[in-house]
């Protein structure tokens, strides 16, 4: 079904293809089987009439057979000459062009069949008389009805209701001419002329629509003119020979006898007219507007400069070539002043740009050179004169960016008072769109890089949680579950939990001085470090002094990390721990129902890088009994602040986890972490936070 679908268009367009094909060749075959009918029968006619035979034949039927010869004619060329909107208007005058010189061939050599044989008994022989010219009516019908085609394509270029109407009009009374022909009216008798004088008036109103002649420049104009004043010739040509055809009194039927062909032979000769002179007028606005319609162009090219993906320089090359273009400068140079300093000239050596810069006598003008530019935009004092060997007159704008100006356009003529305010107002235009380009530019940059940016820190943020244990190790004597939460795309904050020797657990929750990238980067250090050194079951003192000499060889001065430090001996059911200058962790004692804190004295790793640092170490021990709980936390959570300020404080976090201290160890972690959201309300954390909670079994 989809194969059928896509092959659809593909079917019916070859299907118009074929029926447009067929119509012209039947109506070809139509003209040319008329025109055969028709002069046959005329001859016959004239045979008849002359051998006074008997016949009865009716003196309609050739006129029936030249109607329909038009009417096939016109059919044909209905069909193959394509509309003004799809093709050049030069383009359609060639066809009138091409068609009328065969023609006119065809009918110069009826003409020269009688300069040769002159005054024989064979160029007054009635048969041959009719017979030639019935071959320069088919020439005739050919030229005007494709001309008359033509006429109509350029006519209705950017139509209007009221035009149609008038133009179906105008057709149907043609056709009705047609009829009218039938019954043998005489030319300039009564009927023939009412019927011309309505014709021509149609013809004449019609003859004033030409659009089409603004939308061609001076080449264009020359070359319409041309084609235009040789169709005026042709059918000057024809009506010569119809006329001197007509002069033998040998015609059985006489072209010019019929209105359709008349009103033809008007129409055709008076909008050739009308456009000649219509053309003519035009020529001298033809360089403004071919002007006019440059300055668009220029001005659609910058506006489409970003969304086409051009550079900057590219940006600069079109506002220089546009702005030259648009005042006729004879030199001129852009000036940018950004990370990189830029400048391009054009018809103009760089080394002259500072001379004509001195050359400038203008207050006005040297703010703009000189970058003070601060005022309104004047376009009457970005005109001036300067005094160098090449040049005399100068435009100045300044390129302004979020209200700063970032660069200078120079224009410059060889004469003097070469530029004005109009000229202005167009580069003013252009350097605008040129302005919003290259904001554009920068803010679609500034947008990639902050993509980027966010990219890099997505990958960041990725890699810190592959930092972060992903289970925690524990046996059957204690449950332990853990949160973090960076407040940037990356934190700081660490934990994870070790097993050296079966039923030892060295546990660890840490803070990095700072936050982002260079926290995480520290992270992964202290991550490094205590893999290393929590191997095996040396004391947690002996741990946080040897943690603080590697850490003191490779984190910055202005660095330090907090932690708190446990070793868990679940055969011995005992706590020993190191603070770290880290925040107290809290304990709660399930048979006093009271929660404590481990807020013995220490000093952060990485504060003393020496061994001064060792007599800050302290390690401490305590016990614990089936139902005891060990919360640690870092202090993004106890210095959160509300939007009125409040710190959420030690205390909350106790009356919280006394809250939730019977629910399971999951729900208890949840309810910690939404008791602080909704001390918070929406306001968003200053800091990273992580907790970690342990209750033993």
């Amino acid at each position: 079904m989809g194969m059928a679908f896509l092959l659809y268009p593909t079917h019916v367009f070859l299907s118009r293809m074929v029926s447009r094909k067929l119509k012209i060749r039947l109506s070809l075959l139509a003209g040319i089987l008329s025109w055969l009918l028709f002069t046959f029968f005329d001859l016959y006619l004239l045979f008849v009439e002359k051998y006074q035979i008997n016949v009865d034949l009716s003196g309609l039927l050739p006129q029936t057979f030249l109607t329909t010869m038009v009417v096939s004619v016109l059919f044909y060329y209905r069909y193959t000459v394509t509309k003004a909107d799809s093709i050049n208007f030069i383009d359609l005058l060639w066809q009138v062009f091409v068609t009328g010189l065969v023609t006119t061939i065809g009918s110069l050599i009826i003409r020269l069949f009688f300069y040769v044989f002159g005054n024989s008994a064979i160029s007054e022989n009635p048969f041959t008389i009719n017979f030639l010219y019935h071959i320069l009516i088919g020439l005739v019908v050919i030229y005007l009805v494709s001309t008359f085609v033509v006429w109509k394509r350029l006519i209705q270029y950017q139509k209007s209701k009221n035009l149609i109407q008038l133009w179906t009009l105008f057709e149907y009374v043609l056709l009705g001419s047609l009829i009218f022909d039938l019954f043998g009216n005489k030319f300039l008798s009564v009927n023939f002329n009412a019927a011309l004088i309505i014709l021509g008036g149609l013809a004449l109103i019609l003859a004033f629509n030409l659009k089409w002649i603004a939308y061609l420049n001076f080449k264009q104009k020359w070359k319409s003119i041309l084609f235009i004043l040789l169709s005026g010739i042709y059918v000057y040509h024809f009506l010569l020979n119809l006329i001197s055809f007509s002069q033998t009194n040998a015609l059985n039927i006489d072209l010019l006898d019929r209105v359709y062909f008349v009103a033809l032979f008007f129409f055709i000769i008076l909008y050739a007219a009308i456009a000649i002179l219509v053309t003519l007028f035009n020529l001298p606005t033809s360089s403004v507007f071919e002007r006019k319609l440059q300055e668009a162009i220029d001005f659609q090219k910058l506006s489409q400069s970003i969304p086409a993906g051009q550079s900057a320089e590219q940006i600069y090359d079109i506002l220089l070539e546009s702005s030259m273009s648009a005042v006729f400068a004879d030199g001129a140079w852009l000036e940018i002043r950004d990370i990189e300093d830029t400048l391009i000239t054009r018809d103009l050596p760089e080394e002259a740009v500072i001379d004509i810069k001195a050359s400038v006598r203008q207050e006005y003008i040297r703010d703009i050179l000189e970058y003070r530019f601060n005022k309104d935009f004047l376009s009457q004092k970005v005109i001036g004169a300067i005094n160098h060997p090449d040049y005399k007159s100068i435009i100045a704008v300044p390129i302004m960016v979020k209200n700063e100006q970032k660069g200078i356009l120079v224009l410059l003529q060889e004469v003097g008072d070469a530029f004005n305010r109009e000229m202005v107002e167009i580069i003013s235009t252009f350097v605008s769109q040129a302005s919003i380009s290259l904001e554009n530019f920068q803010l679609i940059g500034e947008a990639i890089e902050n993509e980027r940016y966010k990219e890099q820190l997505k990958i960041a943020n990725s890699v810190q949680k592959s930092l972060l244990p992903s289970s925690l190790r524990h046996n059957e004597c204690f449950d332990i579950v853990a949160y973090s939460m960076a407040a940037d795309e990356v934190g700081g904050d660490y934990y994870d939990i070790i097993e050296p020797e079966t039923g030892i657990f060295n546990l660890i929750v840490g803070d990095v001085s700072g936050k982002g990238t260079s926290a995480a980067f520290n992270m992964a250090q202290m991550k490094g470090i205590f893999h290393s050194l929590a191997q095996n079951t040396n004391p947690p003192e002996v741990f946080v002094r040897q943690a603080n000499a590697a850490l003191s060889r490779c984190l910055e001065k202005s660095s330090f990390i907090t932690a708190m430090y446990f070793q868990i001996d679940t055969m011995a059911n005992e706590l020993s721990y190191v603070r770290a200058g880290h925040c107290p962790a809290l304990f709660y004692s399930n048979s006093s129902r009271i929660i404590s804190d481990l807020n013995e004295d220490g000093l952060g790793l990485g504060i003393l890088r020496n061994s001064e640092y060792d007599q800050y170490v302290k390690q401490h021990t305590a016990t614990y009994q089936s139902g005891d709980l060990l919360l640690l936390y870092t202090d993004g959570i106890t210095e959160a602040k509300n939007s009125d300020g409040i710190q959420y404080g030690t205390e909350r976090l106790r009356t919280s986890l006394l809250n939730h201290i019977d629910e399971p160890l999951n729900d208890l972690k949840t309810g910690l972490i939404d008791d602080l959201m909704k001390f918070l309300k929406d306001k968003k954390l200053d800091d990273d936070y992580t907790l970690t909670v342990v209750r033993f079994n």
